[in-house]
C-alpha cells in the first residue's frame, strides 16, 4: 500500500509539472532584456511591462474583456441560482439529463460552439458587437457556475427555510434572510470562475466579436509583429497571475463555506 500510495505520489508531481512547467517560462521570458525568446537570459529588466501599460490598445482591450466578463458572470451566476436550487432541493423529473444537457457546452469543442453561434446570430440579423460575445460566455459559463452552486446548496438544511417559511416570512423574503447568506460563498466562487471563464476566452469571442476586440483577440493579432513579442509575453505573464490568484481564492471561499457547514453540522 505504501510503495502504491508513492507511485501514485509521483505520478501526480509528473503529471503537474507536465502541465504547468511550460507555463513557467511565460513570466521568465516577460523579464528578459532581449526580444529574442532563446537561453541564456540576455539580462532583467521590466522594460516590457512599462510598454504593456503604455499601450492604448491594451487598456481598451482588457476593458472591453472586464465589461464582458462582469456581464456574463453576473448573468450566468443569477441563472445557475434557481437552477441549482431546484435540482438539489426538488426530485425535478429527469433532473439527470437535464443537467447533464446544461453541460453539454463543456464538450463541445469551442470551435464547433462559435462557428455555430455565429450562424444563429446572422441568420437572426444580430450584429457582432461585445454583446453577442456576452451571449456566447455566457452558454459556456452557466455550466461552469451550476456545478460550483450545486456543490454549495448539496446537503443545505431544508429545516432554516422551512422554520422561516412557519414565521410568515414569504418564499421571497426567506431566499434573501436565509438561503442566500447560507449559499454566499458558493455564489462567489460562481461569480469568480465564471468570471475568469469568460475572460480567457479566445475562440467564441474571436467568432462574435465583430471589430470590437478582447483582451485574448488583441493578444492573437500582436502575435503577427515580432517585435511585440516582448510586451505580449509582459501580458500574458499579468493575466497569468491575476487568473491563478481569482481561481485560488474563488476555491478558497467555496471550500470555506463547505468547511464552515461541517463544523455547523458537527456541532448540532
Amino acid at each position: 500500500m505504501r510503495s502504491q500510495g508513492a507511485g501514485l505520489f509521483a505520478y501526480a508531481i509528473v503529471y503537474l509539472a507536465f502541465l504547468y512547467v511550460p507555463v513557467l517560462f511565460l513570466p521568465l521570458f516577460s523579464f528578459n532584456n532581449s526580444m529574442f525568446i532563446a537561453f541564456p537570459l540576455s539580462g532583467f529588466t521590466t522594460q516590457w511591462y512599462s510598454q504593456m501599460w503604455a499601450d492604448a490598445a491594451v487598456s481598451h482591450a482588457l476593458f472591453n474583456s472586464l465589461k464582458v466578463g462582469a456581464a456574463a458572470a453576473l448573468v450566468s451566476t443569477m441563472l445557475a441560482i434557481p437552477a441549482a436550487r431546484a435540482l438539489t432541493r426538488y426530485r425535478v423529473p429527469g433532473g439527470a439529463s437535464m443537467l447533464a444537457f446544461v453541460n453539454l457546452p463543456l464538450f463541445i469543442p469551442e470551435i464547433v460552439l462559435g462557428i455555430s453561434l455565429l450562424i444563429l446570430l446572422n441568420a437572426t440579423a444580430i450584429p457582432l458587437s461585445l454583446l453577442t460575445v456576452a451571449l456566447g460566455h455566457i452558454v459556456v459559463c452557466v455550466p461552469f457556475a451550476i456545478t460550483v452552486l450545486v456543490s454549495r446548496f448539496e446537503g443545505f438544511d431544508k429545516s432554516l427555510e422551512e422554520a422561516s417559511l412557519d414565521l410568515g416570512e414569504n418564499g421571497w423574503m426567506t431566499f434573501w434572510r436565509v438561503t442566500f447568506p447560507l449559499a454566499l460563498p458558493g455564489i462567489v466562487s460562481s461569480l469568480l470562475l465564471s468570471f475568469m471563464v469568460s475572460f480567457d476566452d479566445f475562440l467564441i469571442a474571436y467568432f462574435l466579436a465583430g471589430s470590437d476586440v478582447t483582451l485574448p483577440i488583441y493578444i492573437w493579432g500582436q502575435l503577427r509583429f515580432p517585435y511585440k513579442l516582448p510586451s505580449v509575453l509582459a501580458l500574458g505573464a499579468f493575466i497569468l497571475f491575476v487568473s491563478t490568484v481569482l481561481v485560488v481564492f474563488a476555491e478558497w471561499v467555496r471550500s470555506r463555506g463547505l468547511d464552515h457547514r461541517k463544523h455547523k453540522m458537527v456541532g448540532a
